[in-house]
């Protein structure tokens, strides 16, 4: 049985509606991490800490020392060294990245700050403690203990 086209349409084979399934199962495109700038390197390793973008312009001005900040409409971002999530619990609202991967943003955010120098980090005590008193919240190691 041949098959013919329907006036002013055109045939649609098997191979051409596997296509077209397949295209409606296409992965998730791979998770954005944020570029080191050209000419830096991250010997250590980078992580990355998010908070609310109307946190950041008030973090800036505290820290003693800036690496690459990037930002979006929603939220700022600090690279730090990897792991400077080892034994700190980063309080809500900031959001530790490992990887520096940016989850559920369509394009990578703004680099906002580069310092000078090879090293993008930014210390990630300073950072903690700024967002700290920031928000209100007690470094997780000055709390008391209960039994």
């Amino acid at each position: 049985m041949a098959v013919r086209p329907v006036a002013g349409g055109s045939v649609l084979t098997l191979n051409t509606l596997v296509r077209l399934r397949r295209g409606l199962h296409t992965p998730a495109a791979a998770p954005l991490r944020l570029p080191l700038p050209e000419g830096m390197t991250a010997p250590l390793g980078c992580d990355a800490v998010a908070v609310p973008a109307h946190l950041g312009p008030l973090i800036m001005p505290r820290l003693p020392r800036i690496g690459c900040v990037y930002a979006d409409e929603t939220h700022w971002w600090w690279l730090v060294p990897a792991d400077s999530d080892y034994a700190l619990e980063w309080p809500a609202p900031a959001q530790y990245a490992t990887g520096a991967i940016v989850p559920d943003a369509p394009v990578a955010p703004d680099l906002i700050h580069r310092p000078e120098g090879k090293l993008p980090y930014t210390s990630p005590i300073p950072l903690y403690l700024v967002l700290c008193r920031l928000i209100g919240t007690t470094p997780t190691w000055s709390r008391s203990i209960s039994a």
